[in-house]
């Protein structure tokens, strides 16, 4: 693993997520007004997402486990090295599924799933980012 991709997709991924926190709005209704709002929601939850399986990845370089077939399935794999908790891997894999209809189909997106993820569900970012932190910190590098 190298330590300073690492740490600077980390550091990526607390930008995105502030950015989120930021321009949130106060409910569904508003973001599904605002064409623009809609763009850089999207976009920083794609961001945050591929960030986290990159991240992820790195991580997982350092194991014998098998290379991931899939994005959602490196979250599996984290799990199984004991780096993240599996209810954690799995709302991840579920975020991976958000990521994909936003890039691939993005005219089918619904807004309240956009604002519902945009709130609470963040903090499975932090959770990620903590981990791999506390990982890099265990593995005798500074913590991001």
């Amino acid at each position: 693993m190298d330590r300073a991709v690492v740490e600077r997709k980390l550091e990526a991924l607390r930008h995105c997520l502030q950015r989120l926190r930021d321009r949130r709005p106060a409910d569904a209704a508003a973001l599904a007004a605002d064409a623009d709002l809609q763009d850089v929601l999207v976009l920083n939850l794609s961001r945050a997402v591929q960030l986290c399986v990159d991240i992820a990845a790195h991580l997982l370089a350092d194991t014998q486990l098998p290379v991931p077939r899939t994005m959602g399935e490196t979250f599996t794999h984290l799990a199984a090295a004991g780096l993240v908790s599996a209810d954690l891997a799995r709302r991840l894999r579920r975020a991976v599924g958000f990521r994909n209809i936003a890039v691939h189909n993005y005219e089918v997106i619904d807004w309240a799933i956009v604002h519902a993820l945009t709130g609470e569900p963040l903090a499975d970012f932090e959770h990620l980012a903590a981990a791999v932190a506390g990982h890099i910190a265990a593995a005798g590098g500074p913590a991001a």
